[in-house]
């Protein structure tokens, strides 16, 4: 079966003859074979019927039309006329658009030196066919060559009605598809070629190769050879989500954020009303704001932490904040009450916004969720929550408890599980599962409750993790200045490291202090702006780590690394997160009094 970007569910077809015909691209060809249906081709509007691609075969576009035989008036090579809406309208031959599309697609990927032949005869032409047609879903063969419409349409290049029936035999189906081409060649697209043709088409699935911005804004091809995307069932989720309440459950790593960015920026499109994004990391929440910037959608989608939106909600009401106190966590539930009862009065509104989307769902409370939810316009009713429980706040009588359908979540049938995690090396995620491994004990839940999932590997091998116990704090300090110096020497850039404790006294403050001493340019993680040119290492709290990855990451002042030691699930599992944001390189480090050995 063939995979269908958008699942086929969650399409919204212009056409029947297009179902008909997407069904039979799924059902028809194999598991090797990705199709996408209406998705926009680069920055463009241009937005083909369906693309298909096969690493043997090639690349086609088809354009479908439901035209009936006594719809087409007249038609030449470039232009037809046809019977619409009760008059006749000119429009382009659907084969010539289809045309114009593979065309533009082909000079577009020719530009890749890795997708183009680099010597011979072939010398710049793509190492792959590529080619176009037309499908006529309500004209038979018959009707067609009798129409004389293979005047101006090449026979073959043309799949009629009655060669797409569900009655008609895969292999003559695929036939039909691959006689458009007039080239075969012998070799194969791998797959990181597939990757990046997917990258050249499509940018909305890219994945940057630069820590300052989660998503590549349009055009942006530094760094040719880092290349990423989203992995295709990513990318079939993220374009198939669809309305309504949907949750997503996926491990560290597993591109939750990466599919947030992508629903935002669909949604901010087509909204009357802003987007609100909401997350519980301040640094989070500052980082999706300055992506949303950058890719120009900040008036449209609005980004917050949930308590500076509470904030910001109680100002823009005039609803009154509470009395200031120097204890932060109960101003904070007192500003959150204070919303709760606004809401409730209808001092500040509700279904202010086309669409809510929540990061980190795992660290928001049963009541933060049923106040948010209620901001939701029911018009839209779109609500899209990422949850990672391994990373959640609450313990595990907590977890079995919650349901999202007591807090005005209605996402049964609706739900997704993510479980590669990409981010890691699998040196590094294996270490990070053996120190946290009494939170990773997978539990399963229904639709309405949260599962525990264990992460898988995606196979990126890299260096082991590097631990190391040093004799005094101020040792501590200095090794880890000199193996970011190290680093940085070696083509790091200071914005692709982070250093991540547990506290900020004495640990943080150490370490912040040496950094400083040594000259290495660092920024604490309160006053991080995450703008593109911000080249500075990041010190950061293992609480505020959450959602941010780095090349390299150095977790400092760990106690206690050894198996079996006492850890309660809460420090487990902000280890767990703190280990989890390195992607190439991980070090753990320790006073040698304090740290059992690893």
């Amino acid at each position: 079966m063939a995979i269908l970007i958008p699942g086929i569910g969650s399409c919204t077809f212009d056409t029947g003859g297009e179902r008909r015909f997407a069904e039979r691209l799924e059902a028809k060809l194999e598991d090797d074979y990705l199709c996408w249906y209406n998705v926009p081709v680069g920055s463009s509007t241009r937005h083909p019927d369906f693309i298909v691609l096969h690493p043997h075969r090639g690349l086609l576009v088809l354009e479908v039309k439901d035209w009936r035989r006594d719809t087409v008036i007249t038609i030449n090579p470039d232009n037809a006329v046809i019977h619409a809406d009760g008059k006749s309208k000119t429009v382009l031959n659907p084969l010539e658009q289809a045309r114009h599309y593979a065309q533009a697609l082909a000079g577009a990927l020719e530009k890749d030196p890795q997708l183009v032949f680099s010597s011979g005869r072939e010398a710049g032409r793509l190492r792959f066919p590529w080619s176009y047609g037309v499908v006529l879903t309500n004209i038979t063969r018959k009707a067609f060559d009798e129409g004389g419409l293979g005047d101006v349409m090449p026979p073959q290049r043309v799949i009629c009605r009655d060669e797409m029936l569900e009655s008609v035999d895969a292999e003559v189906f695929q036939r039909r598809l691959w006689e458009m081409f007039s080239v075969r060649f012998r070799s194969a697209l791998s797959l990181p070629q597939i990757d990046r043709l997917r990258w050249h088409l499509f940018p909305e699935v890219r994945i940057p190769p630069r820590q300052g911005t989660l998503f590549a804004a349009d055009g942006e091809a530094d760094g040719m050879d880092l290349m990423q995307v989203m992995d295709l069932h990513q990318e079939q989720l993220a374009r198939s989500l669809g309305e309504g309440h949907r949750v997503i459950h996926g491990v560290a790593g597993s591109g939750k954020t990466l599919i947030l960015g992508y629903r935002a920026e669909y949604l901010a499109r087509a909204s009357s009303k802003p987007i609100l994004v909401l997350c519980y990391n301040k640094s989070l929440a500052r980082r999706l704001a300055r992506s949303m910037a950058d890719k120009g959608l900040d008036a449209k989608v609005h980004t917050y932490h949930f308590h500076q939106w509470c904030r910001a909600q109680l100002v823009a009401y005039n609803a009154g904040l509470p009395a200031a106190s120097d204890d932060k966590d109960a101003f904070s539930d007192d500003m959150v009450e204070r919303v709760i009862r606004s809401v409730e009065s209808g001092i500040i509104p509700a279904a202010q916004y086309d669409a809510l989307l929540i990061d980190e769902g795992h660290d928001f409370k049963p009541e933060w969720f049923k106040l948010v939810v209620q901001m939701v316009d029911p018009k839209t009713n779109s609500l899209l929550v990422l949850y990672d429980d391994a990373q959640s706040i609450y313990g595990d009588a907590e977890r079995k408890k919650f349901s999202f359908k007591r807090v005005g979540i209605q996402a049964q049938g609706r739900t997704t599980i993510l479980k590669v995690n990409y981010r890691n090396t699998d040196e590094i995620l294996r270490f990070a599962r053996d120190v946290a491994q009494g939170i990773l004990k997978a539990q399963d839940a229904d639709d309405d409750g949260v599962p525990l999932i264990r992460p898988q590997s995606a196979g990126r091998a890299g260096p082991p993790p590097q631990v190391v116990k040093l004799p005094t704090l101020r040792d501590e300090a200095e090794f880890i200045v000199r193996r970011l110096k190290d680093a940085h020497r070696d083509g790091t850039p200071w914005r692709d490291m982070a250093v991540i404790y547990r506290h900020y006294n004495p640990v943080g403050k150490a370490v912040l202090a040496t950094l400083r001493g040594f000259g290495v340019p660092v920024t604490y993680f309160k006053d991080a702006t995450f703008a593109p040119d911000e080249d500075a290492v990041l010190a950061v709290t293992m609480h505020s780590c959450k959602g941010l990855e780095f090349p390299l990451v150095a977790v400092a002042g760990v106690e206690q690394l050894a198996e079996g030691s006492e850890r309660t699930p809460e420090e487990a599992k902000l280890l767990y997160v703190a280990m989890t944001r390195a992607t190439r390189e991980l070090v753990v480090s320790g006073v040698a009094d304090s740290m059992a050995a690893a």
